[in-house]
């Protein structure tokens, strides 16, 4: 048997439909043909491939060959990306984004971030994302830069043509490692946290240069990563302000203690949904900012 040919689509969809229905008159049923028809497809369709995918011979049920379990895989994974392809171009034409750029604050809690993505995997499968995580003003500034559609921001940028909308926030609280001098029983003077580094999370847009957000120490360590920032606090050094859900088991453990400051005790971090106001967001970007907003109720 020698191929010829390429196969159509319609000769896959009656191939698969051979064999989940088990037999060419339970497929030509299905479909809506002939039997002679169902098994003229398999055989033009046997022949453009030059292998033979049922045997007919040892079983009285078209029973898949060696080659015909193989092509079966390949055969499957065509018809879905077929019916992907359909569903994403329905989706265009209805008016839904092919694409959804989010950014997000470092702040934002993880679970509240893997309960907005899971959420719109399951609402929109045909709409691809690109996630951005950064700290402070950088989140505004991919907005505003048109490189971002949708932001979760945590800090007050307010820039003309960006429309906010309130998302709830997080409780930041000043920890260290058990080990540092702040977080011993003794008690400690007004004003003794400024004498001992504090780790300060950095902005890396221009938004927010030169405004400092909860620093207190006159010593301060700047980071970029709020993960990098967790590792130090851990190992002991230094200092500084976290989201309660991010430390939270490290405080049912013990591996680092709430600080109690007479001159900063913690605040609560608001977030806000963003997007530019000419370009607003289309229905999956839309149902994602509501999402993020319910979230917070």
């Amino acid at each position: 048997m020698r191929g010829s040919g390429a196969p159509s689509l319609d000769q896959l969809g009656v191939f698969l439909t051979v064999v989940e229905t088990g037999s060419f008159a339970a497929a030509g049923r299905r479909l809506g043909r002939a039997t002679s028809a169902v098994s003229y497809a398999i055989a033009n369709l046997e022949q453009q491939l030059g292998v033979q995918l049922f045997d007919r011979d040892q079983t009285r049920r078209p029973a898949l060959t060696e080659a015909g379990a193989a092509v079966l895989a390949e055969a499957r994974s065509v018809s879905i990306g077929v019916d992907n392809l359909r569903a994403k171009v329905k989706g265009l034409a209805d008016g839904l984004e092919a694409q959804i750029a989010l950014a997000v604050d470092v702040m934002l809690p993880t679970a509240r971030l893997v309960d907005a993505m899971r959420a719109f995997e399951a609402t929109f499968p045909t709409v691809a994302l690109r996630l951005y995580v950064e700290a402070l003003g950088a989140v505004t500034q991919l907005v505003h830069s048109g490189i971002a559609d949708i932001g979760i921001s945590g800090v007050e940028a307010t820039l003309p043509g960006i429309e906010r909308i309130k998302a709830g926030g997080v409780e930041l609280i000043p920890v260290a490692s058990p080990s540092h001098p702040l977080a011993t029983g003794t008690a400690h003077a007004p004003g003794a946290a400024r004498d001992f580094v504090q780790l300060v999370l950095t902005d890396r847009s221009s938004l927010t240069e030169g405004h400092d957000f909860s620093v207190i120490g006159v010593r301060t360590w700047r980071l970029g990563d709020l993960g990098a920032k967790h590792a130090l606090l851990l190992a002991g050094i230094g200092w500084g302000n976290m989201p309660e859900p991010m430390v939270r088991d490290d405080l049912t453990t013990g591996r680092l203690k709430q600080l109690h400051l007479s001159e900063w005790c913690g605040g609560f971090y608001a977030f806000h949904a963003i997007y530019r106001t000419d370009t607003p967001p289309g229905p999956a970007g839309t149902w994602m900012v509501r999402h993020f907003s319910q979230q917070a109720d």
